[in-house]
This record gives structure tokens, C-alpha cells and sequence, in this order.
């Protein structure tokens, strides 16, 4: 791996949920922070969520409440849980880390798709 590896995404129901896994080498994943963004084809990326290495959390606005950001420092893993998924929610879910030293890594994304 030389970036964050996404997985977890799938077609799912409104008001349902699904678990974004973020896999990453441990050069990038240690003492990162870390978080998701998400992009839907012509429009800007969005920032959903993130967790510090302290494990301070942050969410934009239209995701509080229902999706959790969580990371396993063991596994270099992040996670992003989504509950009460909206139509709205669709989109590419990329997960980044930003390292001590500045640089920012970017995963390809996973498809979340919310649709009745």
C-alpha cells in the first residue's frame, strides 16, 4: 500500500446503514489525522469526517447525529459508521490522512449509494 484503502461501500436503503473501512500503511496511518470526504461527479469534495490522533472528532453539519468516525491505531485502520442514510448521501466516500509532516494521502473511494 502506498495509500488509504477504502472498502465498505455498497447500495443500501434509505434510513439504512453501512461501515466505511480506511486501511492505510502505518508510515502514513501513524500519528496521522485521518478522515473522510466525500464527491459526487461535478460537484466539490466534501469534508464528512475526521479524527485527529488524539482521537478529537469533527462532522459537517448534515452528517451529525448519524454517522461516527472511529480509528484503530492497532490495525491502522479509520472507520466511518453511517446511520439513517439519506438519498442525499450518495457518493464516493474517499478517505484521507494527513501526517505529521504535512503531506495529505488520498484513498480512491468507495461507492456509497442510497436509493430506495
Amino acid at each position: 500500500q502506498v495509500q488509504p484503502v477504502e472498502s465498505g461501500g455498497g447500495l443500501v436503503q434509505p434510513g439504512g446503514s453501512l461501515r466505511l473501512s480506511c486501511a492505510a500503511p502505518t508510515n502514513i496511518f501513524s500519528g496521522s489525522d485521518m478522515g473522510w470526504s466525500r464527491q459526487v461527479p461535478g460537484n466539490e469534495r466534501e469534508l464528512v469526517a475526521s479524527v485527529t490522533n488524539i482521537g478529537s472528532t469533527d462532522y459537517a453539519d448534515s452528517v451529525k447525529g448519524r454517522f461516527t468516525i472511529s480509528r484503530d491505531n492497532a490495525k491502522n485502520t479509520v472507520y466511518l459508521q453511517m446511520n439513517s442514510l439519506k438519498v442525499e448521501d450518495t457518493a464516493v466516500y474517499v478517505c484521507y490522512a494527513h501526517t505529521i509532516r504535512g503531506f495529505i494521502y488520498w484513498g480512491q473511494g468507495t461507492q456509497v449509494t442510497v436509493s430506495s
